[in-house]
């Protein structure tokens, strides 16, 4: 597994050339990469989202478009249209930036739920359908959005069927005071950002994926991660629990992360470490809980805490 922990050492040390601290917010994206999952990050304005995006990509050997999410975006421009040709009267399509390998969906929330929509194809199949044509997309194909969750006007949620593709979801935070004196420092009089080189390409993720799904997963786990996700069904505070994907979700990233920790075998730690990450998004509340101010982290937390862990024998 030290392949895998080497592979998350250098996005660690090349992304944090640009940003300061955010060692568990790079590591969780690291994850994604590993399971050839799509990340949401979602902050506050001002929190390095869009440019911790940026410099993941940056530092992957991989087609990389940016699309500036707006309510005048329509599908046709991140899928692409078939357009006539007048000097041969054919049709020939015009592919949209939905064909790359890391797709950055800056402020996916500003976007029509139409718009939103059309990913939804490409993300779960990885193809796009075209007046009837399926085309598949680049290996791998990545979508890393960023999300402003206190900003109402002119924004459009996302539908719970699109939160359900995201492997998981990552939140910034502010910088420790630390962080913020190592920030100000480094970047005074700094004109432009520091210049990343890739670290590592697509054939590698490919190689690096395939490890990860040989992580050992044993029954005990397994039967720990299926409980954990029953008792999201059965809790009074919420009325959709975590669908089927989300399990496999859950032991695929636990799988990554044991990888990470350069482990051959997923502990429950794992699992806890990845729970609210893959599984916060995916949880819908009752009115009644969110109306007492619960959140769908302080239930999983909750859900943890009295779920016992299982014991090795």
């Amino acid at each position: 597994m030290s392949s895998i922990q080497a592979f998350a050492s250098h996005i660690r040390e090349n992304v944090q050339n640009i940003i300061v601290g955010k060692q568990q917010s790079i590591d969780m994206i690291a994850v994604a990469l590993l399971c050839r999952g799509h990340v949401l990050i979602e902050d506050v304005p001002g929190t390095g989202k869009t440019t911790l995006a940026k410099a993941l990509a940056a530092s992957l050997d991989c087609d990389f478009r940016r699309v500036q999410f707006t309510p005048d975006l329509v599908p046709a421009d991140l899928i692409g249209f078939n357009a006539y040709l007048t000097e041969t009267a054919e049709l020939a399509f015009k592919p949209g930036p939905v064909f790359s390998q890391i797709l950055l969906a800056d402020e996916i929330n500003r976007a029509t739920p139409r718009t939103q929509s059309a990913l939804l194809e490409a993300m779960q199949e990885r193809q796009v359908s075209v007046d009837g044509a399926t085309m598949d997309l680049p290996q791998p194909f990545i979508v890393l959005a960023t999300l402003n969750p206190v900003e109402m006007e002119g924004t459009f949620p996302l539908p719970e069927a699109q939160l359900d593709r995201f492997l998981l979801r990552v939140s910034m935070g502010y910088p420790t005071r630390e962080e913020g004196l190592e920030m100000l420092e480094r970047f005074h009089g700094t004109a432009e950002g520091t210049k990343l080189t890739p670290v590592v390409d697509a054939m590698e993720i490919a190689a690096l994926s395939d490890a990860v799904s040989a992580i050992r997963v044993e029954p005990m786990v397994r039967e720990y991660i299926l409980t954990l996700v029953e008792r999201t069904r059965a809790h009074e505070a919420i009325r959709l629990g975590i669908s089927p994907r989300g399990a496999l979700a859950l032991q695929l990233s636990a799988q990554a992360w044991a990888g990470i920790a350069g482990r051959n075998h997923v502990l429950p730690d794992d699992v806890k470490a990845m729970a609210t990450p893959v599984l916060g998004h995916r949880l819908i509340l009752d009115a009644s809980a969110e109306l007492r101010g619960q959140t769908s982290a302080a239930v999983l937390a909750e859900i943890l805490s009295e779920t016992p862990v299982p014991l090795a024998t």
